[in-house]
C-alpha cells in the first residue's frame, strides 16, 4: 500500500510510520526501532501500532523485521516479515533459544 524509500541528504532513516497524505491521519505509529545490523544492507526491527479503520483507535503492538539495500545514499526496503501478535513472538523465542541454547 506504500513504498518505502527515504532520501538520504535529508539525513532520515527507514520507518514504518505512515500518514495518509489525504487526511492527514496517522495509520501506522512507531514506538520503537533498534538497528540489528548496519552498512549498506542494514537490517532494522520495528515496533509498531496499526490504527483500527473502523474504531480509529490503535491496535496492540506488533514488530516488523526490515532488511534495506543503502544505493547511492537512499535506502531500498527488500524484504520484511511481520510478527503480528504475542503469541507468534512466543514461539519465535522459543525456537530461538532452543536452537542457540540460550
Amino acid at each position: 500500500f506504500f513504498e518505502e524509500v527515504i532520501m538520504d541528504t535529508e539525513n532520515l532513516e527507514p520507518t514504518v510510520e505512515y500518514t495518509d497524505e489525504e487526511t492527514g491521519e496517522l495509520v501506522i505509529k512507531e514506538l520503537a526501532k533498534e538497528y540489528l545490523s548496519k552498512g549498506a544492507w542494514s537490517t532494522m526491527m520495528f515496533l509498531y501500532q496499526d490504527r483500527n479503520a473502523k474504531t480509529g483507535e490503535f491496535g496492540e503492538p506488533k514488530v516488523s523485521i526490515r532488511r534495506y539495500q543503502k544505493q547511492q545514499g537512499v535506502f531500498k526496503q527488500r524484504s520484511k516479515f511481520n510478527i503480528s501478535n504475542k503469541e507468534q513472538a512466543k514461539a519465535i523465542i522459543t525456537v530461538l533459544k532452543k536452537w542457540y541454547e540460550l
